[in-house]
């Protein structure tokens, strides 16, 4: 069966055909189409420019990837959660497409997509039932995944997602968007107990999580306070942000303890939930899935209790159109097709939504 996925949820404009033979999996071609330069300059993803961008960049990236290729079986595209104007870009097209080809098409919820990008590239499926965490700029949330395309929700962020937090901090230091990753840059030289961070809803005894509190902790303290200049490197830094006091806290030291405080977080609040259910894989997947702080220290917990933690490839941790198909492609096994006139895009589809996201029976 080949699957021709589209998302569209953000700032990416991505399309893949990806395939399933008795031999397993294999991406045919793929291709992703950026906006990241285009939104450096506002410090952040600006919906009504992300929209526009797709409707200019979605013909040409499907055209590289359709190009000598055979007509797909089915076409799987992200019809929500996201940014309602590139949403209804890719949604479009996928209509489109069907009416056109006559093939049918798979409604697919952007977090089903990231649980299923640990299975991109690799050889082993998911087991069920497993845990997930799926943490990325737009979404923090712990699931418990019963089988494919069906969850339940365990655990949310109760403001903002660890990834925005991630970004936003990376704004007050003058670091250019997306900022998560220089943190982490920095980090890696840093001493992560120099600042003490809190960690927020660490002592509640729940699933859920916050970072509003822990970004504003960190506001406050470059407020208050000074980085010492030794070992910074030749960022513009805002005015009054860098010191000469030798005994201050670096950048480096900064970034690792912040870094280090949301790692805490998720990792504790994961755990709670392996311990709670006892499953034999836990997934990490989305955009901070990246992190290796974050990789290492949950894998090495994981462990500890007879389970095996699953992450994407490094480049299948960020929205793409294959870890699409391959979500769809346990619906499309079911024959759990929208009919192409009926397709909607939902900015606010929740992925635990039973009578949206279940199997029909």
């Amino acid at each position: 069966m080949r699957i021709l996925g589209i998302e569209s949820s953000c700032d990416d404009t991505s399309a893949a055909l990806v395939e399933w033979t008795n031999a397993g999996q294999a991406i045919l071609s793929q291709k992703t189409a950026s906006q990241i330069d285009i939104h450096k300059k506002y410090g952040g993803v600006v919906p009504e420019i992300a929209g526009r961008k797709h409707a200019e960049a979605i013909i040409p990236v499907l055209e590289e990837v359709l190009s000598g290729q055979k007509k797909p079986d089915a076409i799987a595209v992200t019809s929500g959660p996201g940014l309602i104007a590139g949403l209804l870009v890719g949604v479009e097209v996928a209509k489109t497409l069907s009416a056109l080809w006559d093939i049918p098409i798979v409604s697919v919820n952007h977090i089903d997509g990231h649980v299923h990008s640990v299975e991109l590239g690799q050889t082993s499926h998911i087991e069920f039932p497993a845990i997930a965490l799926v943490v990325s700029g737009g979404h923090t949330e712990l699931l418990l995944a019963h089988t494919h395309n069906c969850y339940t929700l365990i655990g949310k962020t109760q403001d903002d997602a660890a990834g925005e937090a991630f970004d936003k901090v990376a704004k007050l230091l003058g670091l250019e968007y997306p900022g998560g990753p220089k943190i982490s840059q920095f980090a890696k030289t840093g001493n992560p107990n120099k600042i003490p961070f809190p960690r927020p809803m660490i002592h509640d005894e729940g699933f859920d999580l916050s970072f509003s509190g822990l970004k504003t902790a960190a506001l406050y303290w470059l407020r208050d306070h000074t980085l010492s200049a030794g070992r910074i490197l030749s960022i513009g830094l805002p005015s009054g942000v860098t010191g000469i006091q030798a005994e201050e806290p670096t950048i480096h030291d900064f970034c690792a303890s912040f870094e280090q405080a949301i790692v805490d977080v998720l990792v504790l609040k994961t755990m709670r939930a392996v311990e709670a259910h006892k499953p034999n894989i836990v997934i990490l997947a989305g955009g901070v899935a990246a992190n290796i702080k974050l990789r290492q220290t949950l894998g090495a917990l994981v462990q500890t209790q007879n389970a095996e933690l699953r992450t994407p490839l490094i480049p299948y941790c960020m929205d793409n159109a294959g870890m699409i198909a391959t979500a769809g492609y346990y619906k499309a096994e079911q024959k759990t097709y929208t009919p192409w006139r009926e397709l909607t895009a939902d900015p606010n589809w929740r992925v635990y939504d039973a009578a949206k996201t279940r199997y029909t029976q």
